[in-house]
């Protein structure tokens, strides 16, 4: 075997996570923060979190704690054909939970990052997302539903709105989509207004994901649209201001 050929321990070593005592692959919170630039990147940090080792003589001393293997992690993944991910809840999906794309999403953009791969889980993610986005958060009535919760459905949008944007990263997320949201969220203005009241932080975000997938290049929206999300940002923007100052 390469590896071993050349010095490597445990070569066959195929269980791998974050550090001992650390948790998440840190993506949401790149995908979050917006401090990316290229989508091959979130793969990279997705690699550096999750290249420790886990089982038995794992750790030394006799303990299970993880080592760090990168260099056989990274053969695996030169080598991966297919990533797989199982779904075993009817009422969340690869769209609800943002771990999903923060995971899946980035494991299989770290694979790609060195070789070509048959993205399939199953179904194609492409479609299960195609799938979701239409019977969940495209879907008016689910809308209508959030705006009945008031603060806390804005934030459920808004949240949907970042991981959108973390999907469209790390997998491919249909044009459509994106025109509808901004069609459901944005450009409706009673939604706009019954959001921005409720929760004037969520609005402005679900404004900014539009804004930054089209300068990303995940979005392909006319000039028009693209204006008057700017105008609508501003706005929320100002009132986000203003809220704060009221609190000061």
């Amino acid at each position: 075997m390469e590896l071993e050929a050349g010095g490597t321990e445990r070569p066959a070593a195929r269980l791998f996570s974050n550090p001992p005592g650390d948790y998440g692959s840190m993506v949401n919170e790149v995908i979050g923060n917006g401090d990316w630039d290229e989508s091959e990147a979130l793969g990279e940090i997705w690699k550096g979190r999750n290249a420790y080792s886990y089982g038995r003589k794992e750790g030394g001393g006799g303990t299970r704690s993880g080592t760090a293997r990168p260099e056989v992690l990274d053969k695996l993944l030169s080598t991966t054909e297919r990533v797989v991910q199982e779904i075993d809840s009817v009422e969340y999906g690869l769209t609800d939970i943002q771990e999903y794309y923060a995971n899946t999403g980035a494991l299989k953009k770290a694979a790609e990052n060195r070789k070509e791969v048959d993205s399939s889980t199953v179904r194609d993610v492409e479609d299960v997302l195609r799938m979701e986005y239409r019977s969940k958060f495209l879907n008016p009535k689910w809308r209508d539903a959030m705006l009945e919760q008031g603060s806390g459905g804005a934030y459920e949008v808004s949240q949907r709105m970042t991981a959108m944007v973390g999907w469209a990263a790390t997998a491919d997320v249909d044009n459509f989509v994106f025109d509808q949201a901004a069609e459901r969220y944005a450009l409706d203005e009673d939604v706009a207004n019954k959001l921005q009241k409720s929760n004037p932080e969520a609005f402005k975000n679900i404004v900014r994901r539009l804004l930054e997938a089209s300068g990303r290049g995940m979005w392909d929206a006319d000039e028009e649209t693209i204006e008057k999300l700017k105008s609508l940002y501003a706005d929320a923007d100002d009132l986000v201001e203003q809220v704060a100052s009221s609190f000061g």
